[in-house]
C-alpha cells in the first residue's frame, strides 16, 4: 500500500508507477513523472532530493529531460533500480517522503491539473499486424474463407513502417483526411475527404537500448530492449486505403494521425500477468521460436460517444493475450535483417481482436466492411463508420487483487476534414 490515496479501481496503482512526460503549465519545463493514483510524482525534484543513488547517482539529469529517451538508453537494471526506489518512496510505511511536507507539496501535482506530453522523442515507428482473428477477418472480406491468411503470415510477422510525425498524445483532436479514393470500378478516381473513417484497437511498446547496424537481437535478449507499452489507436482512412495499398501496402491512408496514451506501463509492472501467447502452428522457424511466455493478461476496451451522447458507449472488449506474435518475436524479426533500432522507436501490435463478434478491434470487422451498422443506444444514432464529434476512447489494464495495473486512456475526437483549396 502507497501513503497516496489510491482507490482500487484507479489505473495507476502502487504495483503500476507507469512513467510520463509532464507540466504542471505551458510555461514550464517537461519533465519526467510517475503516476500513483490522482497525482504524478516529479522525478526531477526526487533526484534533486538525493534519492536515486547507486548507479542511478550519476544519470540523475534523465529526470530532468523533455523525453524519457535517456532513460530508456539506460537498460533494465537502471529501470529496475528506478522503479524499487520509487516504490519504497511511496509505500505507506517509508517516512522519507510521507513526513517531508515540504518535498511532497513540491514532488505531486495532481493529473487533472498537469499537461501531459508524448513520452518520447519518436525516430522510428512500425506496425505489426499480429493479430490471427483480425488478420482472418480482413482476409475473409478481401479475398474469402478459404484464402484469409495470405501464405506468409504464420511464417512471419507481418508489419509496415509507419509516420512518426503524425504520432500524437491522447486528447490531440484527429482531422478526417482528404485523400484519393475510387469507390466505383466503372468511375474515375477522386480526391475527397474521407468517408470511411475508422479507428484500430493496438497496443505498442517503446524500445530501450538499441542494436547495432548490422547485429540482430536474440530472441532471448528481447525484452532487455523493451522498455514498457501504451495503447494506440491506429486511425484508419479505410477508403483511401482501399485504393492506395496494392502494391506496397498502407501511406495516406495511414499516416495522418495516430493516438497513444501519456502513461508507458514498464514490463516489470506487468510481470505478474504474464501469459502463454497461442499457439503457433506451423512452428516458426528457429530465430523466432518464443519458449517462454511471451504474452500478457491485459484488458482492453474501446468506447464511442457522439457529439449527441452524453457518455461513451462500449463497442468492444478483447484481451491482449489473443495477440498470436509476440512483443519479442515482432522486435527480432525486425532486426533480423541487421536493421537497427534506437532508445524511443515505437512498435505496435497492429489491431487486436479476440474470437467473438464483440471482441473485434475495428469498425471494418464490427460492421463487416459496411454491410452491418450498429447503434448508440443513448442518442438512437447509427454508425457504420466515424462520423464528425466522435470521439474514440481506447482502455486497458490487469487485474490484480484489490488492485490494477492500468493505462489510463487513449482518446481522440473526431473534427470535420479542411475545407478544399
Amino acid at each position: 500500500m502507497s501513503f497516496v490515496q489510491v482507490h482500487p479501481d484507479s489505473d495507476f496503482s502502487l504495483q503500476n508507477l507507469p512513467y510520463g512526460i509532464f507540466s504542471r503549465n505551458a510555461h514550464e519545463e517537461p519533465r519526467v513523472g510517475v503516476a500513483i493514483g490522482e497525482y504524478i510524482l516529479d522525478l526531477s525534484m526526487i533526484a534533486d532530493a538525493g534519492f536515486f543513488g547507486g548507479e542511478l547517482a550519476h544519470h540523475s539529469r534523465v529526470f530532468h529531460q523533455k523525453t524519457l529517451n535517456e532513460f530508456m538508453a539506460l537498460g533494465r537494471p537502471a529501470w529496475r533500480e528506478a522503479r524499487a526506489i520509487v516504490m519504497k518512496l511511496l509505500s505507506e510505511n517509508e517516512p522519507a517522503l510521507r513526513d517531508n511536507a515540504e518535498l511532497r507539496y513540491k514532488a505531486f501535482h495532481p493529473i487533472s491539473e498537469s499537461i501531459l506530453y508524448l513520452p518520447a522523442q519518436i525516430g522510428d515507428y512500425t506496425d505489426f499486424y499480429s493479430s490471427k482473428e483480425h488478420a482472418s477477418n480482413i482476409g475473409t472480406m478481401w479475398r474469402g474463407k478459404d484464402n484469409a491468411l495470405m501464405p506468409n503470415w504464420l511464417h512471419l510477422p507481418i508489419g509496415y513502417h509507419g509516420r512518426s510525425s503524425s504520432i500524437v498524445i491522447s486528447n490531440t483532436p484527429v482531422r478526417r483526411p482528404w485523400g484519393q479514393t475510387k469507390p466505383n470500378e466503372a468511375d474515375p478516381p477522386g480526391h475527397v475527404s474521407c468517408r470511411v473513417l475508422d479507428y484500430e484497437l493496438e497496443t505498442a511498446f517503446f524500445v530501450g537500448p538499441g542494436n547495432e547496424l548490422g547485429d540482430p537481437i536474440d530472441i532471448n535478449d528481447a525484452e532487455n530492449h523493451i522498455f514498457g507499452m501504451v495503447l494506440l489507436n491506429d486511425w484508419s482512412a479505410r477508403d483511401i486505403q482501399k485504393w492506395e495499398y496494392q502494391p506496397l501496402g498502407p501511406f495516406n491512408g495511414k499516416n495522418f494521425a495516430t493516438t497513444i496514451s501519456p502513461w508507458v506501463v514498464t514490463l516489470e509492472a506487468l510481470e505478474p500477468f504474464r501469459c502463454k501467447q497461442p499457439q503457433q502452428e506451423p512452428e516458426p522457424l528457429a530465430y523466432l521460436q518464443d519458449k517462454k511466455e511471451g504474452s500478457f493478461d491485459i484488458q482492453l476496451k474501446v468506447s464511442v460517444q457522439s457529439e449527441k451522447s452524453l457518455k461513451p458507449q462500449t463497442v468492444c472488449n478483447t484481451n491482449f493475450k489473443h495477440l498470436y506474435w509476440t512483443m519479442r518475436q515482432q522486435l527480432v524479426h525486425h532486426t533480423s535483417g541487421g536493421c537497427n533500432v534506437r532508445p524511443g522507436d515505437l512498435l505496435a501490435s497492429g489491431t487486436i481482436s479476440g474470437p467473438s463478434s464483440d471482441s473485434v478491434g475495428s469498425l471494418t470487422e464490427k460492421t463487416w466492411g459496411g454491410r452491418d451498422s450498429w447503434k448508440i443506444e443513448e442518442s438512437g444514432e447509427e454508425r457504420k463508420y466515424l462520423q464528425d464529434g466522435d470521439s474514440v476512447i481506447l482502455e486497458g489494464h490487469c487485474q490484480g487483487e484489490g488492485y490494477r495495473v492500468g493505462f489510463g486512456k487513449c482518446a481522440g475526437k473526431v473534427i470535420p476534414a479542411h475545407p478544399k483549396k
